[in-house]
């Protein structure tokens, strides 16, 4: 075995636990294509992305990651929201000097499920000594009117990817700038907890470990105990974090922000660090690579977009 391909093994290891993280929170289900056997999990993986397909095998290995939750919670100031289905997809470039970096898919790394927001807008700004937020209360008998669904979504490429901290606990594996879209018709289609410019950033950690295993296959998935393809599976893992801050809401009331302060005031919101956690359930990572990367040097990024594609139903 090349000392490249065993750095790269155990660089995926380190990532594919750490990417566990991910999957708690995100944006709207987006539609991708079916994959075949062991490439089911990664329809969004960033194959064809230049920096992917630049990857030679050799100085830089290219993978994919997968990570999934049924469920968790994250608290924002004074309100916590319960999180349903949710997905993360990247890809990421393992460096032979053991560095790595992080490549996003070009709809966003995370979708999800959108969750309900406790108490709707009732919750979130009533009662209100605000004579335009009273006069918006007193209409929210009607619980279509009073429904505030709250969506997080990517607003940039995750960073500050420790591949250590994946196979240990309590320590952060990786920043992941977010915001997160609430969605009523008084608040708007606008407005924002976190923004590009000012995300919310998480920096989750594992909890308790998780259980892996390692299988092969062929380029398009069919299993294959001695196939070009390996995958390591890590289940059952939770993570959290409790060190991010949250900045005020923005753009809610119509687009001119006209309610940014009794949903800031009733949520308690800007929330500085500490005040605020994430927890993730039962994370279920998955991710696969070429078993070895450098006998198919300079080209390992093609084949792997190239196996991808095979995989396609």
């Amino acid at each position: 075995m090349s000392l490249v391909s065993s750095r790269t093994r155990l660089a995926t290891l380190s990532a594919l636990t750490a990417l566990g993280a991910f999957a708690s929170i995100g944006t709207a289900t987006a539609s991708s294509p079916q994959l075949n056997g062991s490439w089911a999990p990664f329809d969004r993986c960033p194959v064809d992305a230049p920096a992917m397909l630049a990857t030679d095998g050799l100085d830089q290995s290219p993978q994919c990651v997968s990570s999934s939750s049924v469920s968790g919670s994250i608290k924002l100031g004074n309100t916590t929201v319960v999180t349903g289905r949710t997905n993360l997809q990247i890809g990421v470039i393992q460096n032979a000097d053991g560095t790595s970096s992080v490549v996003a898919p070009p709809a966003g790394s995370i979708i999800a499920d959108s969750a309900t927001v406790p108490g709707g807008l009732l919750g979130l700004m009533c009662p209100s000594d605000i004579p335009f937020i009273t006069d918006i209360c007193r209409q929210l008998s009607d619980a279509k009117l009073n429904k505030i669904t709250a969506t997080m979504e990517s607003v940039g490429t995750p960073s500050d990817f420790d591949q250590i901290a994946g196979v240990l606990t309590d320590m952060p594996i990786v920043a992941i700038p977010v915001r997160i879209h609430l969605e009523n018709p008084f608040l708007g289609s606008n407005c924002y907890i976190g923004s590009k410019s000012n995300p919310i950033i998480l920096r989750p950690s594992n909890k308790t470990a998780p259980d892996f295993a390692v299988e092969r296959s062929n380029g398009d998935g069919s299993p294959n105990e001695e196939g070009d393809m390996s995958r390591l599976n890590l289940l059952g893992s939770t993570q959290v974090d409790t060190t991010f801050a949250v900045p005020g809401a923005s753009g809610c009331g119509l687009g001119l922000g006209l309610v940014n302060g009794a949903v800031n005031l009733k949520t308690g919101l800007p929330s500085a660090a500490g005040r605020n956690s994430l927890t993730l359930n039962d994370t279920q990572t998955y991710l696969t690579g070429l078993y070895a990367p450098g006998v198919v040097a300079p080209d390992a990024g093609k084949v792997l977009s190239q196996n991808w594609h095979s995989a396609v139903k």
